[in-house]
């Protein structure tokens, strides 16, 4: 146990949502419709309907599609985001979310701290979540065997590099491109960028690549040091993610993720995170990535020299916390915190306790403790 970081969930408050021992979804302080005439964007499954969780509607009626172009080509993909509803001067949160997942796990923690007064974008990684992927196949999801010499594409992808390219390409530097990523046409400040799980990896990747867009990281129970997917024959694939897409094994997931759910919760969440799975898309979106090798960010970790603050729920099943350990002892300029009675998604399932943590983080400036090396060498035993 991470002890010398472990958090109370009763921290000062900036909402009112109860999560110190919560196993059901938390009060809704935010006033959000439960009934069925709430409005959805059309291009959302219509399974969003079947969802009973006040929040997830709420947030799911927010999400929007930009226009982001990729790449030379003129043409322009239509990306989901969730945008905020408070505009600031000050470095706006950009929060990512997990592999195969959507803006939707930010349902708790993203009205918290807009309630704040953080200027808050929640961003569907391209490939998942619910951008519109239909007309884009041909030509602009080409990319793991492009012609790098003359910037044309002949295979399709949706590997890491597009979302890279998406979310800033690392190969091809942000001035050179007239508005291609996210960033730079809709940010366009120095951002305080949230990564999730896999969206860690993705955060990662983005700051040692962009530093001049990233003020401050935030990691959440990171997935960082996984080395990446094998490459399987197409038909193995999609028998893989038929089976990733399965009701049973959301099901299972879910309980896996969260310390302990009610039925009636855990089925409402699983329909919620898998209700971007029920796009045409998906499928082929998800065996170009499996495919590509994923994400292998390990190497660029202590090259982060960006202020960081990892956070790790204390009973995650998915991640072990000794990685998390590892993690605060690799980054030059990172703090830790842990949160008890807590698994793998800790905004959704301690979404209070996150808020406050990326509050404190950020209002405190600097003034939050980081840990000596000292107090590293006596947690890293705890763990082993």
């Amino acid at each position: 146990m991470l002890t010398a970081t472990t958090i109370s969930a009763s921290l000062s408050p900036i909402g009112t949502i109860n999560t110190s021992n919560r196993r059901t979804p938390p009060v809704a302080v935010f006033r959000a419709s439960t009934e069925t005439s709430t409005s959805f964007p059309p291009f959302l499954p219509k399974q969003v309907e079947n969802v009973k969780d006040p929040f997830a509607r709420k947030l799911a009626s927010r999400i929007q599609r930009l226009p982001v172009q990729l790449g030379i080509s003129n043409n322009c993909i239509m990306s989901s985001c969730v945008k905020p509803m408070i505009q600031d001067t000050t470095n706006p949160l950009v929060l990512l979310h997990g592999f195969d997942s959507s803006c939707l796990e930010w349902r708790y923690t993203l009205p918290l701290l807009e309630q704040a007064g953080f200027e808050t974008w929640a961003i569907d990684i391209l490939g998942w979540g619910f951008s519109n992927l239909e007309s884009k196949r041909d030509h602009l999801f080409q990319v793991k065997s492009c012609d790098k010499s003359q910037s044309s594409f002949t295979s399709h992808e949706f590997a890491p590099e597009i979302k890279k390219r998406f979310f800033g390409n690392r190969k091809i530097r942000l001035g050179s491109l007239s508005g291609c990523s996210f960033w730079k046409t809709f940010i366009k400040r120095p951002m305080l960028l949230v990564g999730p799980s896999l969206g860690a990896a993705v955060a990662i990747d983005f700051a040692v690549n962009h530093p001049e867009a990233v003020d401050k990281l935030i990691l959440i129970d990171a997935s960082v040091y996984a080395e990446g997917t094998s490459k399987l024959p197409k038909f193995v694939a999609y028998a893989g993610v038929s089976v990733l897409k399965s009701l049973p094994l959301r099901v299972f997931a879910t309980n896996i993720a969260f310390n302990s759910l009610e039925l009636d919760t855990c089925l409402d969440w699983t329909l919620i995170g898998r209700l971007h799975t029920l796009l045409p898309w998906w499928e082929e979106a998800t065996v170009d990535f499996m495919n590509s090798g994923g994400y292998n960010v390990a190497a660029q970790i202590p090259q982060i020299l960006k202020r960081t603050l990892i956070i790790w729920g204390e009973d995650d099943q998915v991640i072990d916390s000794k990685l998390g350990v590892r993690l605060h002892c690799e980054l030059p300029n990172a703090t830790i915190r842990q949160i008890p009675e807590c698994g793998h998604i800790p905004h959704v399932e301690k979404p209070d306790a996150v808020a406050n943590l990326i509050k404190d983080f950020i209002q405190t400036n600097n003034s939050l403790p980081l840990f000596s090396k000292q107090e590293d060498n006596v947690l890293v035993p705890q763990l082993e």
